[in-house]
């Protein structure tokens, strides 16, 4: 009996390694998990598939879902009405959209392709969902935002049709969605949106990392929506024009996430915020930042930050300020939301406490409205 079902991820930033990574070097990314992708599924109607399953949407199966659940007026407004002589038609609801899942273009290619990958894994390809996803982080800002939508999609699905599998087989339909998204895509997004530990990558292989220092990592969205597939395009266009100063800048990327990976094993945060600082300099000549980011990470650094630095592709998206204590990492996202950031998150690198904080140490909480901004709940 297929029924309602639900998938959960969460954000991740790049430590060290963006762009870089694309030519072979080393990458770190960070998992934040008080920072949720949340999907629901409901299978369309009461359909009847070939072998004669029944899909069951009564409120009794919706039961079956695990996690928390949107309400039921959600659910209920958001279904299509539809007659026996109709074919089930799946409807997303995600960001600012709302209306059939086929007819949501590009932007949402990636959950597409998602329900489409782990209804055949399934064993049901012809059955159809409404999809409804809620973020408390924003997309476009390198968080990791369609791997995580695709992920948490695709494990609602499996939930919602009872299929058990390895998180390996999850993660490789997650890479086939994010091929829609962003082409070839390297699986660190995939891998990190469900982590619950630092990832390691290097040239297709992935590491995990338990972490455990006593330092903060504050992010702060600059509210300028990113693109990491331009971004990329211009390296590569400047590797082209002039291919040994390009190298050069790659390599001691690479070795600034080498050196990064010793400190924060051994907790050296002095280390790791000069190393963070030499990073987004590096970044910075190869023009993937932006003024606004620049601004915000010198902000940083004034107001106490150990190192500062951009995330993601770039061309705007988040920066990332490391703090060696909590009044520091305070002091910090007060100064970046003074100085123009959009909303800012403190995650705590303590082997105890992988999650975010607000100013008073409290669970942050947050929601993205139906127009697509950001709020604090």
């Amino acid at each position: 009996m297929v029924h309602m079902g639900y998938g959960e991820t969460w954000a991740k930033v790049i430590l060290m390694g963006e762009h870089s990574v694309v030519y072979g070097y080393p990458a770190l990314a960070a998992p934040l998990l008080s920072l949720k992708m949340r999907a629901w599924v409901t299978p369309v109607g009461q359909a009847q598939n070939d072998v004669g399953t029944i899909y069951d949407t009564s409120e009794k199966a919706s039961r079956h879902a695990v996690g928390p659940q949107p309400s039921r007026t959600v659910i209920s407004d958001f279904r299509h009405s539809m007659d026996s002589s109709q074919s089930p038609c799946g409807t997303l609801k995600a960001l600012n959209y709302e209306g059939s899942l086929s007819e949501a273009g590009s932007r949402f290619g990636g959950l597409e392709r998602a329900v489409k990958v782990a209804t055949q894994f399934a064993g049901c390809p012809g059955l159809a969902f409404d999809v409804v996803t809620d973020s408390s982080f924003p997309a476009g800002r390198g968080m990791g935002s369609s791997a995580a939508s695709a992920g948490a999609v695709i494990r609602a699905i499996l939930d919602a049709c009872d299929v058990k599998t390895s998180e390996q087989e999850i993660l490789r339909l997650t890479n086939e969605a994010e091929v829609i998204t962003h082409g070839n895509p390297s699986g660190l997004d995939a891998v990190t949106t469900c982590s619950r530990d630092l990832v390691a990558f290097e040239s297709g292989e992935m590491q995990h990392m338990s972490v455990d220092m006593p330092a903060y990592l504050v992010i702060a969205d600059s509210g300028i929506a990113g693109s990491t597939r331009e971004a990329v395009g211009n390296v590569h266009k400047e590797d082209e024009q002039d291919h040994m100063r390009v190298k050069s800048i790659m390599d001691e990327l690479g070795e600034l996430a080498r050196a990064s990976e010793t400190d924060l094993e051994f907790g050296t945060v002095a280390m790791l915020g000069k190393r963070m600082n030499r990073a987004h300099g590096l970044l910075n000549e190869l023009n993937v930042s932006h003024p606004l980011v620049n601004h915000l990470v010198e902000a940083a650094r004034v107001a106490g930050a150990s190192g500062a630095k951009m995330t993601g592709g770039g061309l705007g998206g988040c920066l990332i300020a490391l703090a060696g204590d909590a009044e520091t990492a305070k002091n910090v996202k007060r100064a970046l939301l003074r100085e123009g950031a959009r909303e800012v998150w403190i995650h705590s690198f303590a082997a105890d406490a992988n999650r975010g904080f607000d100013n008073e140490g409290a669970v942050a909480a947050h929601h993205v409205v139906s127009d697509g901004s950001f709020v604090v709940a």
